[in-house]
C-alpha cells in the first residue's frame, strides 16, 4: 500500500506542475494563444523538428541523443514512465483459458453476431479472466453489469458453463439478448451432441439500473428475486466491461458492501463522466476521489479537461505520427480555426457543439467549416470570414496544434493512473486484495486496465 500511496502522491505533484497544459483544450488553441504558454525552448525545438519525432515523447520510444531535447521534457518523460501504470498487456500461461466453443465451425459466428473486432477482442479476454477468477475463487454465479446484448455473459454461460445474471437498464437490449441466446441454443442443438451441452447455463437478463446511491441491500434483493433465491446464503462475483463514469466506482462499493460478493473484475471508461466533489458538492457519493488517503491530500481534484484527455487513444495517435499521416492530424487545427471565427462573431458562444466531420485527404477549410456548421446557427456566417488573413495564419500554423495536442496526450496516462491508484487504495483500505493491470491491446481498446479484487 505504501508504494501505491507514494506513486499517487508523486503523480499528483507532477500533474499540478503541468495543469496549465492539461486543462487547455486544443479547441481553444488560437482563441487563447496556447502556443505562447509553452516554454520558449520547447517552442524553438518542437517547431523545427519533423512531426514524427514527437512520437519519441511517448513511453517506450527511444529518444535520439543527437537531438537536444529540453531537459524539462526529458525529465517529464522519465517521471511519467516511473509513475504511470504500464499500458502494454503481458500474457502469462496461467492467465490464459481458451474457450473451445468459440472456435466451433457452426457456432463461432453466433458469438460474433453484432460484435465488432474491438469488442470481440475485449469479451474473449475478459471471459477468460472471469472464468479464471471463478476457478480460483468459486462462486455460485456472476453478475455482469451493463451487459448490453449479453456478449460476455454468453461466453461465460455457454462457453464456460458459468451462471450469469445480467444487469442492463435498456429493456430492448435485454430482449434482443434473450433472442440471441435462444438462437444459439437452437443452433447448438443441431450441431452438438447432448454430452457437449450439459454444461450450458442460459444467462438471466434483468432490466435494472444501478445508481451511485443504490444500497447493497437493494441490489441483493433484486438479485434474489431475479434468480429466485430463498436466502442470502450464496456467493457471487461482479464483472463489468467498460462501465461508464460513476458505474465503475459503484461496482467497487457493491463489491465491498455485499458480504456475498467474493471477487470483482472490471475495466472502466469515460472518466470525464464521473462526478467529483467539485462538480457535485451536494452529492453524498462521488466517482472521484474514493480513498481516504486521497481525500486528505489538498488539491486532489482532476479537471473535466484532464479526465477527458485521459480517455484518448494514445497508441493510435503515436502510430499516425510515426507513419507520417499528418494530413489526418490537421483536423484539430481546422476545428480550432473555426472556433476563433465563431468566438469573434459570437463571444458568448464558446465551445458550441458542431457536427463531427470525418477527415478526407485534401479537404479544404471551407469544406470542413460548411460541414461542421451544417444545421447550426453558424451556417449563415459570411464565407469571407473563412478567408481572412487571421484564418490563413491560423491554418498555416496547423503543426503547432499537433505539437500541443501531443504534449497533452503525453500526460493522459498520468491522469488515468491517478484515478486507478485511488480506486486501488480505496479497495485496500476496505480490507480486500487488489491488482490493476493491462489486459487488452491498447491499439484496439485504449481503456485496457482491469481492476481485479478479491476478499481474503
Amino acid at each position: 500500500m505504501l508504494d501505491v500511496k507514494e506513486k499517487l502522491k508523486k503523480s499528483l505533484e507532477l500533474l499540478r506542475k503541468y495543469e496549465w497544459l492539461l486543462d487547455n483544450y486544443v479547441l481553444d488553441f488560437f482563441v487563447d494563444d496556447h502556443w505562447s504558454k509553452l516554454p520558449l525552448n520547447w517552442q524553438q525545438l518542437l517547431e523545427n523538428i519533423p512531426l514524427e519525432r514527437l512520437s519519441e515523447l511517448f513511453p517506450a520510444e527511444i529518444q535520439d541523443d543527437q537531438l537536444a531535447w529540453p531537459s524539462e521534457l526529458i525529465a517529464l518523460k522519465q517521471n511519467l514512465e516511473k509513475l504511470c501504470i504500464n499500458r502494454m498487456p503481458i500474457t502469462q500461461p496461467d492467465t490464459s483459458l481458451p474457450c473451445p466453443l468459440l472456435e466451433h465451425p457452426k457456432l463461432k459466428d453466433m458469438f460474433k453476431k453484432r460484435v465488432n473486432p474491438k469488442k470481440q477482442h475485449e469479451i474473449r479476454r475478459m471471459a477468460e479472466i472471469c472464468a479464471l477468477s471463478h476457478r480460483q475463487t468459486p462462486v455460485d454465479f456472476i453478475v455482469d453489469f451493463g451487459a448490453g446484448l449479453g456478449h460476455l455473459a454468453r461466453i461465460l454461460g455457454y462457453g464456460f458453463g458459468l451462471k450469469v445474471c445480467c444487469f442492463e437498464m435498456q429493456s430492448d437490449l435485454n430482449q434482443q439478448a434473450r433472442d440471441i441466446d435462444a438462437k444459439l441454443e437452437f443452433m447448438a442443438g443441431k450441431s452438438l451432441p447432448a454430452s457437449e451441452m450439459h454444461h450450458f447455463q442460459r444467462p438471466v437478463h434483468l432490466c435494472n439500473r444501478l445508481e451511485s446511491d443504490t444500497q447493497p441491500e437493494q441490489f441483493l434483493s433484486s438479485i434474489r428475486d431475479a434468480l429466485q433465491l430463498d436466502s442470502g446464503n450464496f456467493r457471487f462475483g461482479i464483472v463489468g466491461l467498460h462501465p461508464c463514469g460513476n458505474l465503475g466506482p459503484t461496482l467497487i462499493r457493491m463489491f465491498l458492501g455485499c458480504p456475498q460478493a467474493k471477487f470483482l473484475n472490471f475495466v472502466g471508461c469515460c472518466y470525464q463522466k464521473m462526478t467529483t466533489e467539485a462538480t457535485h458538492p451536494r452529492s453524498q457519493v462521488h466517482g472521484y476521489p474514493l480513498s481516504s488517503f486521497l481525500k486528505e491530500i489538498p488539491h486532489n481534484q482532476l479537471s473535466y479537461q484532464a479526465r477527458e484527455i485521459s480517455c484518448h487513444a494514445m497508441e493510435v495517435y503515436q502510430d499516425r505520427l510515426l507513419a507520417g499521416t499528418y494530413d489526418h492530424l490537421r483536423i484539430h487545427s481546422l476545428r480550432a480555426a473555426a472556433e476563433r471565427i465563431i468566438v469573434q462573431q459570437f463571444p458568448e458562444l464558446r465551445h458550441c457543439a458542431l457536427r463531427n466531420v470525418k477527415h478526407n485527404p485534401g479537404m479544404t477549410f471551407h469544406e470542413y467549416f460548411q460541414k461542421a456548421v451544417q444545421r447550426t446557427r453558424f451556417e449563415a456566417l459570411d464565407s469571407k470570414l473563412l478567408s481572412s488573413e487571421q484564418t490563413e495564419t491560423d491554418l498555416a500554423n496547423w503543426q503547432r496544434t499537433v505539437i500541443f495536442y501531443t504534449l497533452r496526450l503525453m500526460l493522459a496516462p498520468l491522469v488515468e493512473s491517478i484515478i486507478l491508484y485511488d480506486r486501488c487504495l480505496f479497495i485496500m483500505e476496505n480490507g480486500s486484495e487488489v491488482r490493476i493491470e493491462a489486459i487488452f491491446d491498447p491499439r484496439l481498446s485504449p481503456r485496457n486496465h482491469i481492476t481485479k479484487a478479491v476478499k481474503p
